[in-house]
C-alpha cells in the first residue's frame, strides 16, 4: 500500500505498525515516529497540497474530519483519490477507527500497542474529583467544550472540564470569564498552542497549573499507551 496521512497521530500509527515506508505523503506537522524513510511533505493539515499528493499516486488517502478542512478532502477526491476519514471523539472510538485505518492500510488492526493502550485506559471515566479549564489556544482564548476527545481522556482521569456542556466543541472565552469559572485546575497543553510555565500559568492567578503534552492529551495511537501514566503525573503534580 502507498498511504498519505494527513493526521499526525494516524501517521505515527501506520509508521510504527506498518514500517515507515508505509508512507509515501505526511504533513509539515507529523513528527513521530522520528523515521519517516521517504515521505514527501504534502504542507499543513489545514492547507495539504493537493497536486503534490495526486502526483505520488497513494492508494489510499487518512485524514480526520476535524483535522482536515472539507473542501481540501473534496479536492482530493475530485482527483480520483480513496480518502479514509476518521472521526475521533472518545476513547473508544478512537480505539475502532485505529482498527478501521490500519485494516485499510493492510495492516494488522490489532497490533500491540493497540492492546497495551486499551488495557493501560481500562475502565470508564472516574469520579470528578477537579473541575479545569484546558485552552487550547491564546489571542483569543479557545478553551475544550463540548465532545472532545481530549475532554474524554481527561473525564477517564476524574477531570471535569468546565465548559463540557458548552454549545460549540472550542469555545471562545475571554479571559476574565475564565478566572471567574469556578474551575479548581487550569490544565495547559503544548499544543496545538505550545503553552509553557512562562507562557500560560500567569493569566490564572491562583489556579494551579498542569502542563502537559499536548501528544498525549489530543493524539489517538502509540502515544496512548503511555498517555495514561503521562497524563496523570502531570495532574497529580499540579494539584499538590
Amino acid at each position: 500500500m502507498r498511504v498519505v496521512s494527513l493526521v499526525p497521530s494516524l501517521t505515527e500509527a501506520i509508521a510504527v505498525t506498518g514500517g515507515p515506508d508505509t508512507l509515501v505523503g505526511v504533513t509539515d506537522w507529523c513528527t513521530h515516529p522520528a523515521d519517516l524513510g521517504g515521505a514527501v511533505r504534502i504542507g499543513g493539515t489545514k492547507n495539504p497540497d493537493v497536486a503534490a499528493i495526486a502526483a505520488l499516486r497513494p492508494d489510499l488517502v487518512v485524514a480526520n474530519e476535524e483535522e482536515n478542512r472539507a473542501p481540501d478532502l473534496a479536492a482530493l477526491r475530485a482527483a480520483g483519490l480513496d480518502v479514509l476519514v476518521t472521526e475521533v471523539r472518545t476513547l473508544p472510538q478512537a480505539l475502532t477507527e485505529l482498527e478501521r485505518v490500519l485494516r485499510a492500510c493492510g495492516l494488522p488492526p490489532r497490533p500491540r500497542w493497540l492492546d497495551e493502550a486499551e488495557a493501560a485506559w481500562a475502565g470508564g471515566p472516574a469520579d470528578a474529583s477537579s473541575t479545569a479549564v484546558v485552552p487550547i489556544w491564546r489571542r483569543p482564548w479557545m478553551v475544550l467544550g463540548r465532545d472532545t476527545f481530549a475532554g474524554d481522556l481527561l473525564a477517564r482521569l476524574g477531570v471535569r472540564q468546565r465548559y463540557a456542556d458548552h454549545a460549540e466543541r472550542y469555545p471562545r472565552i475571554p479571559l476574565d470569564e475564565l478566572n471567574r469559572a469556578g474551575a479548581d485546575l487550569v490544565v495547559l497543553p503544548d499544543e496545538p498552542y505550545r503553552f509553557t510555565a512562562d507562557d500560560g500559568p500567569e493569566a490564572f492567578p491562583g489556579l494551579p497549573a498542569a502542563l502537559v503534552s499536548g501528544r498525549h492529551l489530543t493524539w489517538y495511537g502509540p502515544s496512548l499507551a503511555e498517555a495514561h501514566g503521562e497524563l496523570s503525573r502531570a495532574l497529580a503534580a499540579a494539584r499538590r
